[in-house]
C-alpha cells in the first residue's frame, strides 16, 4: 500500500513539475509523445539534435524520470487528467 501512496505522490509532484518546464521542453515532450525520434523533433522545431537531447535531459531531471518512455507515459497521464 505504501508503494501505491508513493507512486501517487510522485505523480502529483510531476504534475507540479510540468508547470516548471520551458515552452521548448514542452514542445520536445510533445514530440516524444508522438513517437518522434530526436532527429525529427529537432527538424520540426528548427533546432540541433544535440539541443533536443539537452532539453530531454533537463525535462527528465525536472520530472524525475529516467527515459523517454517514462516521459511519454507521464505526459499522457497528465493529458488524461486534464481532460
Amino acid at each position: 500500500m505504501e508503494q501505491v501512496s508513493q507512486a501517487v505522490a510522485g505523480q502529483d509532484d510531476r504534475v507540479v513539475a510540468f508547470g516548471k518546464l520551458t515552452p521548448t521542453q514542452l514542445k520536445v515532450m510533445r514530440g516524444v509523445c508522438s513517437g518522434l525520434a530526436n532527429k525529427q523533433i529537432a527538424y520540426d522545431l528548427g533546432i540541433a539534435e544535440a539541443t533536443v537531447k539537452a532539453h530531454m535531459t533537463a525535462l527528465m531531471r525536472k520530472l524525475n524520470l529516467r527515459n523517454r518512455t517514462q516521459v511519454a507515459i507521464a505526459a499522457q497521464s497528465a493529458l488524461d487528467r486534464a481532460a
